[in-house]
């Protein structure tokens, strides 16, 4: 007995639409989100003189991320809406005539689902964490040491949240004039720090301004008394670098694997366990919800009697349930991150719709289905 090939020319057509309209997808959608999200990055560069090599390479950090979140839901538009295209073309109805079974229409939609699930794989558990750990610590970077080095002139430059820098000009060769420090970083001794020159100098990697000639004023809290220090020269760090922003807290999502499954006791509390946990369940069971929002819209398109006119019904049932599984995802693991016995919702809320989406498509009920989709 002669068994057919593996790969028919009927699959490799489909998977070439399906992964096309993939690419396009995603890309597309990606770099809007892209775009969106990097708007708010454009201060740095408008406003503080940062360089569009600098800012892309910080903003191209996040397109890992973006990948990962939207390709199960671009996976389950992409089948929908190919497979949608050929039913209405009645292409479907001619590859069902030539006797192809559901099992060998679906299985380019399952290939391409797998394959979206592999690379989903992979993003969450080694690319997604080293791009945002890398994302976080140069916005870390930029934010309390380069910023210092690009004061604008005659503007309040803003380095944080508790420290503002005003100057007036700037030489050519880096020499500051009129300067103006507003220093919250100790709330109890606020100061206001006058200079008449100065220089910015890098400590390590923490930056600072060397002023001359200039006087440090502060308010007594208790008495109410200005206090008023002139100085030659003075050193003015210009971060928090070296206090208590030194030790950056590192999120879940840049940790490895490893580290979420085993935690360090010594450096996370008890009552944090169960959100690390949930991170590393959500990183291993969410490639799988990439299978499930296929088979859900193979389920919309192939079951069922054909209508010459075609339907909204199921793709419309299709488009409610993705979106009540995406809800049903975000409420499942923020209930698993504070309550540790949920954990294994994560894996159930990611494959038993799936399963029950398998069985409907392939199950034994199928030939009851098809025989009315035949006679249409």
């Amino acid at each position: 007995m002669r068994s057919g090939p593996l790969i028919t020319q009927t699959d490799r057509y489909l998977m070439r639409q399906l992964l096309l309209a993939l690419f396009a997808a995603t890309g597309g959608l990606v770099a809007l989100i892209w775009l969106t999200q990097s708007l708010r990055f454009l201060e740095l560069v408008v406003n503080r003189g940062l360089s569009i090599l600098v800012f892309l390479r910080l903003t191209g950090l996040l397109i890992p991320g973006f990948v990962a979140v939207i390709l199960p839901i671009t996976t389950y538009v992409v089948v929908q809406f190919v497979y949608q295209r050929l039913d209405s073309d009645r292409e479907l109805v001619v590859m069902r005539g030539a006797g192809l079974s559901p099992w060998a229409l679906a299985r380019p939609a399952l290939g391409v689902a797998v394959l979206a699930s592999v690379a989903c794989f992979v993003l969450n558990v080694w690319i997604v964490p080293a791009s945002s750990a890398s994302f976080r610590e140069q916005q870390f970077r930029i934010r309390n040491r380069i910023a210092a080095f690009l004061l604008q002139e005659g503007v309040f430059n803003t380095l944080s949240d508790s420290m503002t820098v005003y100057v007036r000009t700037r030489d050519k060769d880096g020499t500051l004039h009129g300067i103006l420090i507003d220093d919250a970083r100790d709330k109890e001794r606020r100061a206001t720090i006058l200079a008449r020159t100065g220089r910015l100098i890098s400590a390590g990697e923490a930056p600072s301004a060397l002023l001359f000639d200039g006087s440090r004023e502060e308010i007594d809290r208790r008495t109410g008394r200005l206090d008023v220090l002139t100085f030659a020269q003075n050193n003015v760090a210009l971060s928090d670098t070296g206090r208590k922003e030194a030790q950056r807290y590192r999120d879940a999502t840049e940790m490895s694997l490893a580290e979420l499954l085993n935690p360090d006791p010594s450096v996370i509390s008890a009552r944090d366990m169960p959100k690390f946990q949930a991170e590393a369940h959500k990183r291993l069971a969410s490639p799988f919800t990439t299978i499930t929002f296929a088979l859900v819209g193979l389920v919309a398109v192939l079951s069922g009697a054909f209508r010459r006119h075609g339907g909204l019904l199921r793709p419309a049932v299709a488009v409610l349930i993705v979106v009540a599984l995406l809800a049903a995802q975000l409420l499942v693991g923020n209930l698993a991150a504070r309550i540790a016995a949920l954990t294994p919702l994560i894996w159930a809320e990611a494959i038993a719709p799936g399963v029950v989406a398998a069985w409907m498509l392939l199950g034994p009920s199928w030939p009851r289905r098809r025989a009315p989709a035949m006679a249409g």
